[in-house]
């Protein structure tokens, strides 16, 4: 008998990017990217390359994939990409799972960060994962009601109430978003993750992937800490 071959993280990716660009051209309200539900203006205006958009798509794929192989139902760890910048959060037993995850993470392909918030700890209750995915929801609709905040290029994260942001923006948009995000009610703490970009970079135009500046020092195998790596912004 012969065995099909299944198809690869990339390929996934791939046919989930030619939907949504095929959703574009046809008129289609609403399409699902990264596995979150959107317009089709989210990805006219996602200011990563189309390429860096497939990839990240594949990394958050192989994210899950690993993790779920190395600790089953043991843990719970999440990954959210953005331009090869990974994200993790969730649960593991002990911190020697907190490294073995981030370790894996970093051996995926077109990763070049791995900011590792796993909380070593039980796994968070599903109320709480619950109000975490609404919180999200509260933010993200925050965010697109506030003028001169590219909401759609902005990826949020929301874990046991501490919001992460990622994206590339301007340091003014940046600053606007983690003000509007620490607004929200029920939000503990915001990180911001972002991506530093000139605003000559956006203005010239979506021919050309947008220069970045990482404004993080820390390296990217250490575990963020609020004021060196990331800016982590309490809620008032």
């Amino acid at each position: 008998m012969n065995l099909v071959p299944l198809p690869s993280f990339r390929q996934i990716a791939r046919w989930v990017l030619s939907i949504a660009a095929l959703s574009i051209l046809t008129g289609c309200g609403v399409l699902v990217v990264g596995g979150t539900a959107a317009t089709t203006a989210v990805v006219a205006t996602d200011r990563r390359t189309a390429g860096e958009q497939v990839d990240d798509q594949t990394i958050e794929l192989r994210v899950a994939s690993e993790m779920n192989n190395a600790f089953g139902d043991k843990a719970r760890v999440l990954g959210t990409a953005y331009a090869g910048r990974l994200l993790l959060v969730g649960d593991v037993p002990a911190e020697a799972d907190r490294a073995h995850a981030e370790s894996l993470a970093k051996a995926i392909p077109k990763v070049t960060r791995v900011d590792n918030y796993i909380r070593v700890g039980d796994i968070t209750p599903l109320s709480v994962r619950t109000n975490d995915t609404w919180l999200t929801s509260k933010v993200k609709t925050q965010l697109v009601r506030t003028e001169q905040i590219p909401s759609r290029t902005i990826k949020i994260t929301t874990e046991r109430g501490v919001v992460y942001l990622m994206g590339k923006v301007t340091d003014a948009e940046g600053q606007r978003a983690a003000t509007v995000a620490s607004g929200v009610e029920g939000v503990n703490k915001v990180v911001k993750l972002f991506q530093i970009v000139s605003q000559a970079s956006i203005t010239a135009g979506s021919d050309q992937p947008a220069a970045t500046e990482d404004a993080s020092t820390a390296p990217a195998t250490a575990q963020p800490a609020a004021g060196e790596d990331v800016q982590a912004m309490p809620v008032k």
